[in-house]
């Protein structure tokens, strides 16, 4: 596939770039600032471009199979999400390419309850602005009319670790071990966001993922 992804610089974006490679897959990373990033991997196309602006979002989206967003604006630039997301949606809706989202696990709900994760010790405090926005980003997706987006919760814990290539998955409820924990690597994030672009099971809906182990 011919896959454009935003935030490609970021912790999530380059695991998932460099999921994409390994699996052989054309990857144009679109990043803000012009010059090649050193930590773009080696097989990357590089575009400058913004996910903010829809003229970039146009042209970096025409003639793709796929565009993945993994960006995050910077702490007290929250609300930015939104705007960033709907210009996406915007975008992909004129060029009529698939759009896949990093989200937040906010608007999950704790198991056994109707209380989003944003109100429970899931979410600590320090996190609550992002969390907030990625809520909110979610309810940008699904009020959007015509775009073919597909949104991802991480578990709770979002984390660098190990590829084990396994996870669960689950669609608006968090998924926790036996000890409550919610857990997934950036890394199996990665496979899991890769698996969904090769084989679409939850088109303009919002999955989630989690180790494997993280079984009640």
């Amino acid at each position: 596939m011919r896959i454009t992804v935003f935030g490609a610089t970021g912790n999530v974006g380059t695991r998932v770039v460099t999921e994409a490679l390994r699996r052989g897959h054309d990857i144009t990373a679109a990043t803000r600032a012009p010059g090649r990033p050193a930590s773009l991997p080696p097989g990357t196309r590089h575009r400058t471009g913004d996910a903010g602006d829809i003229a970039d979002v146009i042209e970096l989206s025409t003639g793709q199979d796929l565009i993945i967003s993994a960006t995050r604006p910077p702490a007290g630039s929250e609300t930015d999400l939104v705007k960033t997301t709907r210009t996406l949606l915007a975008g992909v809706s004129r060029t009529g390419v698939r759009l896949i989202l990093v989200g937040g696990a906010a608007s999950l709900t704790v198991p056994g309850t109707s209380t989003p994760a944003i109100d429970s010790p899931y979410v600590s405090p320090s996190y609550r602005d992002i969390a907030a926005a990625c809520a909110d980003q979610l309810a940008a997706c699904r009020a959007d009319p015509s775009a073919d987006w597909t949104y991802l919760s991480p578990a709770a814990l979002l984390e660098p670790g190990e590829r084990t290539g396994r996870y669960r998955l689950g669609t608006d409820e968090l998924l926790v071990d036996a000890t409550g924990v919610s857990r997934v690597s950036m890394e199996d994030l990665a496979v899991a966001l890769l698996d969904e672009a090769e084989r679409p099971r939850h088109r303009r809906t919002r999955f989630t993922v989690a180790d494997q182990h993280a079984a009640a």
